[in-house]
């Protein structure tokens, strides 16, 4: 009869997208990942089926937690240029603010690994594309609204703000500079008027 786990997976998952989102995969070693989840390397391999496995489970974790989010955000009834700027301020903010300099999961896989890994690069496409999905949505609900002028192209901007914020998660992450994150925000903001 097989032993009964001593750990929660679910927790150690929720460990290890913490460990991996601060230091990236290839800087996360096998043996830091034994120490920082107090599990075996034995268990994380029958568990989870070794560190490329975990990464991209907790890769998946951190999509399921944010992509609805953000989803929920733009699909909200009413005016939608707020909610629109409300969620590239708030990429800004939080870029200008990460004293961690954490980034964006999505984007630090992007950078680290979607040009050597398809699965990352597929989960990172997803995700790219679900952003752009509903922002696209929000944008033709705001111009039949007479929010966005009739000749405005939803698909054009919102293409435009996924590579604004995902530029500014870079720039968060590598050096945020509070006042050149707001300067972008502001001329893109101009756009949805």
């Amino acid at each position: 009869m097989p032993r009964a786990k001593e750990f929660d997976p679910d927790a150690v998952l929720q460990s290890a997208l913490e460990l991996f989102w601060r230091r990236g995969y290839e800087a996360t070693s096998m043996a830091d990942l034994v120490e920082h989840l107090g599990i075996a390397r034995a268990s994380i391999y029958g568990t989870f089926g070794g560190k490329r496995d975990l990464y991209l489970a907790a890769l998946r974790r951190y999509l399921a937690t944010t992509d609805p989010q953000i989803l929920d955000e733009l699909s909200r009834p009413g005016p939608v240029l707020p909610s629109v700027r409300a969620l590239v301020e708030r990429f800004a903010d939080q870029s200008a603010t990460d004293e961690l300099r954490l980034g964006c999961m999505v984007v630090n896989a992007a950078v680290e690994l979607a040009s050597t890994d398809a699965e990352a690069a597929r989960l990172v496409d997803a995700s790219w594309a679900n952003l752009e999905v509903a922002l696209t949505g929000a944008l033709l609900r705001a111009r039949a609204q007479g929010e966005l002028a009739a000749e405005a192209d939803p698909r054009a901007l919102a293409r435009f703000l996924l590579v604004l914020l995902q530029g500014v998660r870079v720039l968060g992450r590598a050096r945020p500079d509070p006042d050149r994150l707001r300067d972008a925000v502001d001329q893109a903001l101009r756009l949805l008027r």
